[in-house]
């Protein structure tokens, strides 16, 4: 495939304070000097995975990913003395190595598209001509030399008719910390795609996260789906599509609307919540016509069609991959979207855990909750363990 975009430039957050130390036998042994690090403005992005991710700053960091060091005009240097007698010497915090990342295309569409995080090997860091890094799809080099490493396929949430992989840029670095490689993909949005478009979409993602997994030093063989809300649902088709274990070891599901036509009936009941009416609404728009009519021909009996093949629960089977699903307990998209398809697994014998977390919120707000994203990093390190 390919390689269509390198994304912008790496960042992080300097903390600069000032020691005193009494001039005298402490003074003549000058500490070690600060590592370089990035300086970003104030207000800079927090990487809140749950909302829309800001862009930084035009001019911020350097382009090819090279720490600067910023020094405040008139600052002595480390272990040097100041014209009024003491040492003063500057304390540092750095952030961790950030991941490469690049954007590649998966297919004709301009929103098949996915990002890729992950740490380089060495083999990988092949010097050019003008001194920049080689990353490129097709370039890893060596890398099979190195011990692979698991991975992970975010999905995006946004009722099937927006949001963006973008959103998960922030926590695809965490992951990437905690040594997996990351894609996260974009896919065809409702109504101008008709479902099952977005679930192929998923699908073809993952089939190009394993056909060059070599050029991330990937595992293909370990990796586990994270999908949330809309984005969910899809990787809960994932993980019950065939003989789900084929494809993933795992999925995670942050507030999965698994069931649509459950969605588009509690739409409809009085009190509904706003983003519950549109959450009908847009099951409408992904399956393009209305569900529920008594005719069971033509049109309608297509339409039902649909309506079933959307609902993951209907793919449930032996052999499908085991699931982690998340619900708040004041979520929109309540633990009953889950808990029929839980029942269906369990039925089959696939391990699967529900779960709820106290509080009105959904899908990605979850991961701001105390020791919920360790729960989840524990998770999917235990079903991407490597095989003897």
């Amino acid at each position: 495939m390919r390689k269509v975009l390198v994304s912008g430039a790496a960042f992080a957050a300097t903390c600069v304070s000032a020691v005193a130390v009494p001039m005298g036998a402490q003074a003549t042994t000058p500490g070690p000097s600060p590592t370089p690090s990035l300086s970003v403005p104030s207000g800079a992005p927090t990487g809140d995975p749950a909302t829309d991710t800001p862009t930084v700053p035009p001019g911020t960091g350097s382009p090819s990913g090279t720490p600067s060091t910023q020094v405040p005009e008139g600052e002595p240097e480390a272990g040097t003395g100041g014209t009024d007698g003491v040492v003063r010497a500057k304390a540092v915090m750095v952030t961790p190595r950030l991941p490469k990342s690049a954007t590649y295309s998966y297919g004709p569409s301009a929103s098949q598209r996915v990002d890729a995080y992950w740490q380089a090997t060495p083999a990988q860091r092949v010097k050019t001509r003008g001194g920049a890094q080689r990353n490129a799809v097709g370039a890893a080099g060596d890398a099979a030399t190195t011990a692979t490493r698991p991975g992970v396929l975010i999905i995006h949430g946004g009722y099937w008719l927006g949001g963006s992989k973008d959103s998960w840029k922030y926590f695809a670095r965490k992951l990437t910390d905690a040594g997996y490689v990351v894609l996260a993909a974009n896919y065809r949005l409702a109504p101008k795609a008709q479902w099952p478009a977005q679930r192929d979409d998923a699908l073809s993602a993952l089939q190009f996260m394993k056909k060059h997994a070599r050029s991330w030093n990937l595992d293909p063989d370990r990796i586990v789906v994270l999908g949330s809300s809309s984005g969910g649902q899809l990787a809960t088709q994932l993980g019950t599509r065939g003989t789900g274990t084929d494809l993933v070891r795992g999925v995670v599901a942050l507030s999965p609307p698994n069931n649509p036509f459950l969605a588009y009936k509690d739409g409809a009941l009085t009190g509904a919540s706003l983003q519950q009416r549109k959450l009908r609404r847009a099951v409408i728009d992904l399956v393009r016509c209305v569900p529920g009519s008594a005719d069971v021909t033509g049109e309608a009996a297509r339409c039902w069609k649909r309506v079933e093949d959307a609902d993951s629960t209907t793919h449930a089977s032996a052999g499908d991959a085991p699931m982690l699903l998340l619900h708040a307990t004041g979520d929109f998209v309540p633990v009953t979207q889950s808990q029929g398809l839980a029942s269906a697994l369990r039925a089959a014998g696939v391990p699967v855990k529900v779960q709820t977390v106290p509080g009105v919120m959904h899908a990605g707000d979850m991961l701001n909750v105390d020791g919920i994203t360790a729960e989840i990093l524990q998770w999917i390190k235990a079903r991407t363990k490597a095989r003897p």
